[in-house]
């Protein structure tokens, strides 16, 4: 089974609806991935669209380069340098922007790749494998204090402590270098977990989130995306963790309403800052039969909201 059929797209035919696709509009996919949603977006278009995807794994623009598809135009870019590689690229605005958050199923099915505790093999995580520290690096320098702030903060880990201490005792005697040795360590320091859940579920969580800067990168896509969506375009976000759902509800509940000012500040109704954005329905979570089909749907939430008209 290749990667392209070992990657199911979650939400895909309400992502789609939901970005209200023109046939002669521009489109970016901020997430690639193995282009699910991008080649359901491409069918949508007619012969004048286009669709700028941005990936930042080199795995994913390899499965990308396999479309051919003269509308389709590959990034190998985090989407956090949407504005750059836009005005590279000569595009000022665009009609939609799709955000599907976390990490693909090839990345966690690749043992490689050391995102899962399913697999013994080195402690990578990065999604970008060309570039930047591997979590086994980053543990084998960071202090017990920064271990303990990554996992509470990123994984909500109530051990934390615990679990950063027993890294500390364990790199004394040598490199903590693989995912099984981790999940180990974890185990031991979890004194209890939520049945059905593995103790090194929320530290690989936590680390994984760290390592890529993902709640950094969502901050700053989403008003470089927004300031770029043409009145009446889409902007639409799938989450798979509370703290990212939680970054892009409270964006996009902001940039909907118009009395951000102080309070008793001498203005007509007429005269307060148009918001920039509308929302558009409400959170939309995968049907019971999607989670059946794909058990990773699970924990999915897709926000929406539209561009609305400059003031």
């Amino acid at each position: 089974m290749n990667a392209v059929q070992q990657h199911v797209s979650v939400l895909l035919e309400e992502a789609l609806d939901a970005l209200a696709v023109r046939p002669d509009g521009v489109y970016v996919d901020g997430t690639f991935g193995r282009g699910g949603h991008s080649r359901a977006l491409l069918a949508r278009l007619g012969a004048a669209g286009r669709l700028i995807a941005f990936d930042r794994d080199p795995a994913a623009i390899a499965a990308g380069r396999t479309i051919a598809d003269e509308r389709l135009t590959l990034v190998h870019a985090p989407f956090s340098a949407l504005a750059e590689e836009l005005d590279a690229l000569g595009v000022n605005a665009f009609d939609g922007l799709l955000l599907d958050l976390g990490v693909s199923s090839p990345q966690l099915d690749d043992a490689a790749r050391g995102m899962s505790f399913r697999f013994d093999a080195p402690l990578d995580m990065r999604m970008d494998t060309s570039r930047g520290q591997t979590v086994a690096d980053w543990l084998a320098e960071a202090s017990v204090g920064q271990i303990t702030e990554v996992l509470r903060d990123y994984g909500e880990e109530r051990f934390a402590h615990a679990i950063a201490k027993a890294i500390a005792t364990a790199r004394a005697g040598g490199a903590v270098a693989t995912t099984g040795q981790l999940a180990t360590l974890v185990e031991k320091a979890v004194r209890t977990r939520e049945p059905g859940q593995h103790p090194a579920t929320r530290s690989f969580q936590a680390l994984r989130i760290f390592i890529n800067q993902e709640l950094e990168e969502l901050s700053r896509v989403l008003p470089e995306g927004v300031a770029r969506l043409k009145p009446g375009g889409r902007l639409v976000v799938i989450s798979f963790h509370s703290l990212e759902d939680r970054i892009v509800k409270r964006f996009m509940r902001d940039e909907s309403r118009a009395d951000r000012l102080p309070a008793r500040l001498p203005l007509r109704a007429d005269q307060l800052p148009k918001p920039r954005l509308a929302l558009v329905g409400k959170a939309v979570r995968p049907s019971a039969a999607e989670v059946a089909a794909n058990p990773r749907a699970r924990s999915a939430v897709m926000r929406v909201a539209e561009r609305m008209e400059a003031a």
